[in-house]
């Protein structure tokens, strides 16, 4: 070989796979980890060569595989990857690869410019949503000793939650408790995309562990343009979800007073194909008050596929196991005397063993297909189960439940010239079946049985919704449903005796429509209005009375709401707002009344005018984990409620302009949150609520009270794969006596549920890592 073809030789070889390398590229998109939508201006790093990219508005970027070598060894690269409101990631990716490299991206949005939220159906910014909606991130949730979601939803402004009993919920939102003499009423609740509330407008909240809900939005107001019956609210709670690219161990336990025991334990593995995770908790409490212990055992499921880069599966199944006990509430003299003890007499809770006792099984799936950037579907399925076994202070129940429904949606984006619409159309159905006896409690035993009942609640909706998005930072949302609601009662007893048997109830279908303006005033702040109207027919449990008489004539409630917002960020970003005033009118307004056996009975009693301002409020004086003191806010909520019976007629009394029951005409809550970068925290929370009238006559009324709470520990890693959290917390640190879920309209004068005094907790979190994904 002559000499000059040898150094030709040795550049033919080392230019090869240059070229071969100019001629490569690596593809690949970026989405958000929690709503799977493509995240645009993601700038994508090659580490050690320092080469950026950015990724485009679908999430798509390339890297030349020229850009990405360090040495003509390399055959993987690491590509580093950073968003505002996002946990920056770095992946592994092998380097001359032809398949399209699928990237999450978890959100930590610290500003309302940052927070995307789902309701309304618009995947957008919260500063890009017109409406008055409230989002509840996890560490709300964590900054209490999660036995109980009570304390982090009464954070948000306009909304209410108390616990009548340990596991005994009520939600009010904007003084819609006034129909739920217990439970959960007139709020739709969903579980990601599946309705929780039931067909026949019931929400057994309770079955939840507060560690299974990851994320809840609230919107308040009627909301049934897109989320069907309802004139209080819509809850949307999503699943707590396994992290992409994490695969962790994480168990805990919380100690406290009054026989506080709660453990938990987690496994959770999240990739690029799937993520999964398994969660078990047990909770018991052997109560502050005679009769009110509680044990609560839930299971969760939950898992996301992604077979393709168009299609998500999300699934997931809930198993519960509950028991609690019923304390009852208490006249003024009881309370004061020793607040302690439990309903007595005759049909006294101890006596009788008033309990409730629940298994339920709840579970579905939903499927995304994104047929191209511009068009996608959501479909889901879903199904319950679920026994209950009651005995009550004046009778016993024994239900069975089984329903079945599904919920599906078209989205198609478009430009239009200068503007980009969404238009979203679908439907939604629920079919449920209950199976209902009611029997005499003989001291805490079945007696004689009273009424045997199968109670079909159908339920459905069909709704559209196109917003458009309009130059200088204007946003137009129309939206109208189709709301039915049909109930079929059967009463065995009477057919059984040859007697006319059959009652069915089919209510009008009502169109509720909602229009809603959003204006960028910039990139800080924006201003909303809307006008929204909304109906509610009555539960089966307002015309199926536990005294087995059937309440049929109630009329559905009609509401219609004004309101209007303004939202954003101050001070470089230290102070964020959020404030919002309404005016509310309802029609047919349902109301609840004990009669003389103690049984609740709903009427129809006129109309009703709610007026009031929300306001949130946000000042972090930093923000940065390089500094000792890593992160210090002060927030606080305030709601103002003129909320008036604007027609009543009670007997031969006119109550015309009396406050609403069960509002109280200010609330405030406060808090201070603060981290520092060994891993110390410190979350400390004041609750304040006013005066409430605890009957339609305004006679009685519950005491104004401020109670405070605090919550200290540690977050740091031990080692490389474990990680610690120790905590302990004070609950009631004012020793304050007050009622929290008062029995509105009672008879007999018990309206009282006393709240505990001082009490603490205490707890520990260990979380192994199973490796990273990078």
């Amino acid at each position: 070989m002559k000499t000059y073809k040898i150094p030709l030789l040795f550049l033919l070889t080392f230019l090869l796979p240059c070229t071969l390398l100019a001629q490569q590229a690596l593809n690949g998109q970026v989405l958000d980890a929690r709503s799977r939508q493509p995240l645009g201006g993601v700038t994508v790093t090659v580490v050690g060569t320092g080469s950026q990219n950015v990724s485009d508005s679908q999430g798509n970027f390339q890297v030349p595989a020229y850009e990405a070598v360090t040495s003509l060894h390399d055959k993987f690269v690491s590509l580093h990857f950073e968003l505002p409101g996002y946990t920056a990631r770095t992946v592994k990716a092998p380097l001359l690869s032809e398949d399209e490299l699928l990237v999450l991206l978890q959100p930590t949005a610290t500003n309302l410019s940052e927070v995307e939220v789902t309701g309304y159906e618009t995947n957008r910014p919260l500063l890009e949503t017109a409406g008055a909606l409230s989002v509840i991130e996890p560490e709300v949730i964590q900054r209490f000793d999660e036995s109980s979601l009570v304390r982090a939803v009464n954070t948000v402004p306009g909304v209410r939650m108390e616990e009548r009993a340990p596991a005994s919920y009520r939600i009010s939102i904007r003084g819609s408790s006034l129909r739920a003499p217990y439970g959960v009423r007139n709020v739709k609740v969903y579980f990601g995309d599946v309705p929780l509330t039931e067909a026949n407008g019931t929400t057994a909240l309770n079955l939840l562990d507060a560690g299974n809900i990851g994320r809840i939005e609230i919107l308040k107001g009627p909301t049934g343009s897109i989320y069907g019956a309802g004139t209080g609210g819509t809850l949307l709670l999503e699943p707590k979800r396994a992290k992409a690219g994490e695969h962790q161990l994480q168990v805990g336990a919380t100690a406290g007073s009054f026989g506080l025991r709660r453990y938990t334990t987690t496994l959770s593995t999240g990739g690029a194909k799937a993520n999964a995770l398994v969660q078990y908790t047990r909770q018991a409490y052997d109560g502050f008050r005679e009769q009110s212990a509680m044990e609560r055992d839930v299971f969760l499921l939950s898992a996301q596929f992604y077979p393709t880069t168009k299609q998500t599966i999300s699934t997931y199944l809930i198993y519960s196991d509950l028991f609690y006990q019923l304390p009852g509430a208490l006249t003024q003299a009881q309370y004061d005397e020793n607040p302690r003890q439990a309903r007595g007499g005759a049909q006294g809770s101890v006596v009788q063993n008033a309990s409730m006792n629940t298994d339920g099984v709840n579970t579905g799936i939903t499927h995304e297909y994104r047929f191209s950037d511009n068009w996608r579907n959501i479909t889901s399925v879903f199904g319950l189960f679920r026994f209950q076994d009651h005995p009550f202070n004046t009778d016993y129940e024994r239900n069975g439940m089984q329903e079945y429904g599904a919920r599906s949606r078209f989205v198609y984006t478009t430009r239009l010239g200068a503007a980009t619409a969404t238009v979203t159309a679908g439907g939604e159905y629920q079919r449920g079946l209950l199976l209902a006896r009611t029997y005499d409690n003989n001291r805490g035993k079945l007696g004689n049985m009273r009424t045997d009942d199968e109670v079909l609640a159908k339920t459905g909706l069909l709704f559209t919704q196109a917003e458009v998005a309009l130059p200088a930072g204007w946003f137009l949302t129309a939206a109208l449903s189709y709301n039915d609601t049909r109930y079929d009662i059967t009463r065995l007893k009477l057919a059984a005796a040859g007697a006319d048997s059959r009652f069915v109830r089919d209510f009008k279908a009502v169109a509720s429509p909602r229009i809603a303006a959003l204006k960028r005033l910039n990139e800080k702040i924006s201003v909303h209005a809307s006008v929204s109207s909304g109906y509610s027919p009555p539960t089966d449990e307002d015309f199926l009375t536990s005294d087995g008489v059937l309440n049929q004539d109630l009329e559905a409630e009609k509401g219609i709401s004004y309101e209007t917002g303004i939202r954003g960020t101050l001070l470089n970003n230290h102070l964020s707002f959020d404030v919002v005033a309404f005016a509310f009118r309802l029609r047919e307004t349902i109301v609840s009344r004990q009669d003389v056996s103690s049984v609740a009975v709903s009427r129809n009693v006129g109309s009703t005018r709610q007026n009031g301002v929300e306001t949130a409020l946000a000042y972090t004086f930093t923000d940065n984990a390089e500094q000792f003191l890593s992160f210090l806010q002060l927030w606080t909520s305030y709601t103002y409620s003129h909320f008036r019976f604007k027609a009543y007629q009670q007997n031969n009394t006119d109550l015309s302009g009396n406050k609403l029951t069960g509002v109280a005409p200010h609330a405030a809550t406060t808090g201070l949150d603060l981290r520092t970068r060994p891993g110390f925290y410190l979350n400390l929370t004041t609750n304040y609520s006013d005066r409430i009238p605890l009957t339609d006559e305004n006679t009685v009324f519950s005491e104004a009270y401020l109670v405070a709470g605090a919550r200290a520990g540690i977050r740091r890693p031990l080692g490389r794969h474990l990680s610690l959290d120790l905590f302990a917390g004070i609950d009631n640190a004012t020793d304050q006596k007050y009622s929290l879920g008062n029995d509105l309209n009672a008879f007999g004068a018990r309206y009282f549920q006393p709240a505990p005094p001082r009490n603490y907790y205490g707890g520990i979190s260990l979380k192994y890592s199973l490796g990273k994904d990078n």
